[in-house]
């Protein structure tokens, strides 16, 4: 399951965004993503919802290695989400219902689509705006590339990565700091446990 700690270390890195400490006004706030806030409830009600999906898929939290807690995870996914919606939504980039029934019917249809979401640490009810958030940040990064070669492609990623700077996301510290440039020496997506720590279900097994 290497891969999937890839694609979620990937997006940290492509992300770009800033720390700030959690102000007294943002109180019960897990993140804030350009003012909108992601509650400590919401995020507790997405890790649930996980957690349930996992068991009657029958996976454990330690089978997919993530670089962190499942907390920590989830909330990543979540702001993150929400950040690359609010910049290419900013720039004029939409994304249909059609193009997001067309990437799931890719994928084998919603039950498959949904397993696959489990693996980059989003709960079945996210799945459709975490794909419609990877879709318009494709369309963006397309749309300043101005092609499809590796040279656009990298043109298009840094227009984008300076777009995503504009939408900083406040992480509540509980959570632990954010790790700003993952790497394979320190690959978590925080560099401490904050009040949250590591899951013990993602302990090692002996």
């Amino acid at each position: 399951m290497k891969s999937t700690r890839v694609r979620v270390i990937v997006a940290a890195a492509a992300a770009g965004v800033a720390l700030t400490a959690c102000s007294p006004t943002q109180a019960g706030a897990a993140a804030v993503v350009g003012g909108d806030r992601i509650s400590s409830n919401e995020l507790d009600g997405n890790v649930r919802e996980f957690e349930a999906a996992l068991a009657k898929a029958n996976v454990s939290v330690a089978q997919l290695q993530f670089p962190g807690s499942l907390p920590q995870v989830v909330l990543f996914q979540l702001a993150t989400a929400k950040q690359y919606t609010k910049v290419a939504e900013s720039k004029g980039v939409t994304v249909t219902d059609a193009e997001i029934d067309q990437v799931i019917s890719a994928t084998g249809g919603q039950a498959q689509h949904e397993q696959q979401m489990l693996q980059q640490a989003v709960a079945p009810s996210q799945s459709r705006d975490f794909t419609r958030a990877k879709l318009l940040m494709t369309k963006l990064m397309a749309k300043y590339g101005g092609g499809s070669d590796q040279a656009a492609l990298q043109r298009g990623q840094e227009q984008a990565i300076k777009d995503l700077a504009s939408v900083k996301i406040t992480w509540n510290p509980r959570y632990g700091q954010i790790n700003a440039q993952p790497s394979q020496e320190q690959p978590n997506l925080f560099l401490d446990s904050g009040r949250f720590g590591a899951d013990p279900a993602a302990a090692p097994q002996q």
